[in-house]
């Protein structure tokens, strides 16, 4: 199946540049971005979005910035860095978003690697990690800030203030009045217009050049399935240098013209969920598991009547909600019961999350359990899954409304090819594909056969409605030593739907059976213990409690039921499981930045854990280092039990 090309931007209109001063003006007074500053939202139009940037970028020309220089963004999403992105590509030059909760020493890489002379950081904090480096750092000539609190005695003359920078800018213009109109001008739709960094699970981070047509196409292919208007919100909180934001919060506001609103921290961001209402919403999985577990810690605290009813409704929703969402017919009974069940529950629901005008939900970067992808549409939320990875804009499958299955992520978006590989790993090909790996000419050519095809990585299918199923990573596919099948991630989002759980490792290549590390969620355990008088005094001590260990074993052996129903992973039930004495992190390296597992790492590390569990041992000692946030080490330590599962007999398939 293919929706065909994605509908073109206008003549002329090829680069974000353009499209940004288009915009200013033929609806300079329509809202562009919104900040929550103080507790009060500030809105720029895009009149004033294109002054700023016009100021920035003349501002950052004065400074000595010039075509195909790199410009470093870090920081929280602020107006002023999504400006300095344009501003940055204005000039012919490549902004770099950087993820804001890396260390001083993580950053340092990217520095180095991507030749950065200019920085934009949002505060005092951003400032101090550059500052740290700046000696290892010898190209680094320049670093703006945003927020000026803190900066009083910061006196080097390479820190500037941003409004500083902009005032030098509009001295420019004035004295160069056509400047930087011939800069825009210059600019091509095939010139680099971002540089996003891998996340690095299987080695250091790559710089994934993508062009500004490449991006265009991926906006427009996404307005054209989901009609997207130039009316609707986004929130976006995500990391400026993750792909999907830069998709959602940058590429497609710029191409639809819709408005992009900024949370005033991270911790307010479901406060600011609920004040905005965005029509348009985009999480990774672990965003929408961390929602339904807060609305299930709620539920627990409420009074009987209302958690019965709470649980009856969401039997109806879960019996005919999605069929409602999509169109499809569903009985009277049923269709009055949902109605009353959208008056009582799903409708306060959606409120409560901040939900209730959305149009449609996206999520994507990590496979989505299709029992937390259920619940969503089953209250009436319109949630999706799209497909792709850095190199591909996040741009490869989509689902259209009617067509949404929780099995898949959808129909090849609009231009893009899929074919599956003999061995199963999923090759696309379309406009969406990166121009190269930065300064890695090997790279780029390992990624891309001989036809043109981009190797994802991930292994799938595409089934008889032409939508593509997406089992797990291919490295990470393996079999068990009996020869099925084993998918950790497949087997992992399942254990994860359970708000107890937040998250899992599974092993059992080339073994006789199927072993798991569980992280539990402390905030729904520990409320879960508070109501049963179980004192604890932190998450090491809360993992040793033996109603916790059975807690737990529930969540295992429900999941292992379900699985020997699916005669695809059936051999895959969980034998023997632990729960770790520490929350896997990326401050110690066992997650990256936008919270992957690198399994690799966290095998080695644990190895220990992992001879226990298939030992047969029933408990095991183990010490950990531990990096606090301050940059200060210490050690955890704990006996963890090994608790076995119970596994059921496999279900023979019909014939």
């Amino acid at each position: 199946m293919s929706f065909g090309a994605p509908t073109g931007t206008p003549e002329g209109l090829g680069t974000f540049p353009r499209l940004l001063f288009h915009h200013a003006q033929t609806r300079g007074d329509a809202p562009a971005i919104r900040e929550k500053d103080l507790g009060i939202w500030q809105t720029w139009t895009w009149s004033d979005v294109a002054e700023r940037v016009r100021a920035l970028a003349s501002g950052l020309a004065a400074l000595g910035f010039k075509r195909g220089d790199n410009l470093a963004i870090i920081g929280d999403n602020r107006p002023h860095l999504y400006m300095m992105m344009s501003a940055a590509q204005c000039l012919g030059g490549v902004p770099v978003p950087f993820y804001q909760d890396a260390v001083a020493d993580e950053m340092l890489f990217v520095l180095k690697d991507a030749a950065i002379r200019f920085a934009a950081v949002e505060d005092q904090e951003q400032v101090d990690k550059l500052l740290d480096v700046m000696d290892r750092v010898p190209l680094l000539e320049h670093i703006v800030y945003d927020d000026p609190r803190g900066m009083r005695h910061y006196n080097q003359p390479f820190l500037h203030d941003i409004h500083a920078l902009m005032e030098m800018g509009r001295i420019h213009n004035r004295n160069h009045p056509d400047f930087l109109d011939a800069e825009v001008a210059q600019g091509r739709t095939d010139d680099v217009s971002v540089m996003l960094y891998t996340s690095g699970t299987t080695g250091m981070p790559k710089g994934v050049c993508q062009t500004h047509s490449a991006f265009i196409a991926s906006a427009q292919g996404g307005r054209q399935i989901d009609q997207l208007e130039a009316t609707g919100d986004i929130l976006s909180y995500l990391p400026m240098a993750w792909v999907g934001d830069h998709l959602f919060s940058f590429a497609q506001a710029l191409v639809v013209g819709f408005t992009i609103n900024c949370p005033e921290s991270g911790d307010t961001v479901m406060t600011d969920l609920r004040e905005i209402g965005p029509t348009y919403y985009f999480a990774p999985p672990r965003v929408f598991e961390s929602l339904l577990t807060s609305v299930m810690i709620r539920m627990e605290d409420a009074g009987v009547i209302k958690r019965r009813m709470f649980h009856y409704f969401l039997g109806v929703a879960k019996r005919c909600g999605s069929a409602i969402l999509d169109g499809k017919p569903v009985g009277l009974g049923d269709r009055l019961l949902y109605g009353l069940g959208t008056l009582l529950v799903y409708g306060p629901l959606r409120n409560v999350l901040g939900l209730s005008r959305i149009r449609v939900a996206y999520t994507a970067g990590a496979a989505i359990g299709p029992e937390l992808f259920s619940f969503y549409r089953s209250i009436g939320i319109n949630l999706k899954q799209l497909y792709g990875q850095t190199e591909t804009c996040a741009y490869v499958c989509l689902q259209p409304d009617g067509q949404v299955k929780p099995s898949s992520v959808g129909a090849p978006a609009p231009g893009v090819e899929i074919k599956i590989a003999d061995n199963g790993e999923v090759l696309v090909k379309g406009p969406m594909l990166l121009k190269g790996y930065y300064q890695r000419p090997d790279a780029t050519a390992e990624s891309i056969d001989a036809d043109g095809y981009f190797m994802t990585g991930d292994a799938g299918f595409i089934d008889a409605d032409g939508h593509l199923n997406i089992i797990d990573r291919a490295k990470d596919v393996g079999k068990l030593a009996n020869g099925a099948m084993f998918a950790p991630n497949y087997i992992e989002n399942k254990l994860k739907f359970f708000q107890y759980i937040k998250e899992v490792v599974c092993f059992g290549h080339e073994r006789d059976r199927v072993c798991a590390f569980v992280n539990i969620d402390v905030g729904a355990v520990g409320n879960w213990a508070e109501r049963r008088g179980i004192a604890y005094s932190g998450y090491t001590d809360l993992t040793g409690k033996p109603p916790v260990h059975e807690l737990i074993k529930t969540c295992v052996d429900e999941v292992n039921a379900t699985l020997a129903q699916d005669a695809m992973v059936a051999e895959s039930q969980i034998h023997r499981f632990l729960i770790l004495h520490k929350e896997l992190d990326p401050d110690d390296d066992e997650l990256t930045r936008t919270r992957k597992v690198r399994r690799n790492f966290v095998a080695k590390k644990y190895q220990v854990l992992i001879d226990a569990l298939y030992g047969g041992q029933a408990t095991q000692f183990i010490e950990t280092e531990v990096k606090f946030e301050d940059g200060r080490r210490g050690k955890v330590s704990a006996d963890l039990r090994i608790i076995d599962a119970e596994t059921f007999p496999v279900a023979k398939q019909a014939a």
